[in-house]
């Protein structure tokens, strides 16, 4: 979630009279009432965003292996969301552990699970991994103290998955799509007796 620079305007209105009380004059009360209306929608937009994602891991996981490339993507994503890998997302990266990408996240899952487990046996609740930061976009009317805005953090990028296991070979791309031949001419002495 993202603040805008009148948004941030007001959220620290609200922070310094609740830390010091003092009479609202109503402009302030309905800033404050449209902030809170934009956060709860936000908030519920993520929850619908989270339940889509994870339905659309669920389709990929299914589909596997074909799927691999986009299933590894969407699980590299719900894990940035706080996503608690379940068994059946650890046996989906057993069986694809041939590849760089599929390995890594073999190996960070079950360290999730590891600690989710340990956490549960406890009697802890477990919280999610590290999250995203929030950032003031930029733009809206300038206040005193704007000059250094923040700039996003670069969305870590996923390295290229290597290629299927060997078990399947896989073809070259002159079997797939052979060149065109061009059609030859007829020897010479031919074409002067025709």
């Amino acid at each position: 979630m993202a603040f805008g620079a009148d948004e941030l305007r007001v959220l620290r209105r609200a922070l310094a009279h609740a830390l010091h009380p003092t009479p609202l004059d109503d402009e302030d009360v309905q800033d404050c009432l449209r902030l809170a209306g934009s956060v709860d929608e936000a908030v519920r937009e993520a929850g619908r965003m989270r339940a889509f994602l994870l339905a659309d891991l669920a389709r990929y996981r299914d589909a596997l292996p074909g799927s691999a490339p986009g299933y590894l993507e969407l699980l590299q994503d719900a894990l940035a969301a706080g996503y608690d890998p379940r068994p059946e997302d650890l046996a989906a990266l057993r069986t694809l552990r041939g590849t760089l990408v599929g390995a890594a996240l073999l190996a960070r899952c079950q360290v999730l699970a590891e600690h989710s487990v340990r956490a549960r046996l406890a009697g802890r609740h477990v919280t999610p991994g590290p999250r995203t930061r929030l950032l003031a976009l930029p733009g809206g009317r300038t206040g005193e103290g704007d000059e250094s805005k923040p700039r996003p953090a670069p969305r870590p990028t996923s390295p290229k998955p290597s290629p299927p296991p060997a078990d399947r070979p896989v073809p070259k791309p002159s079997e797939v799509f052979p060149p065109r031949r061009r059609p030859t001419a007829p020897p010479p002495e031919e074409r002067a007796a025709g």
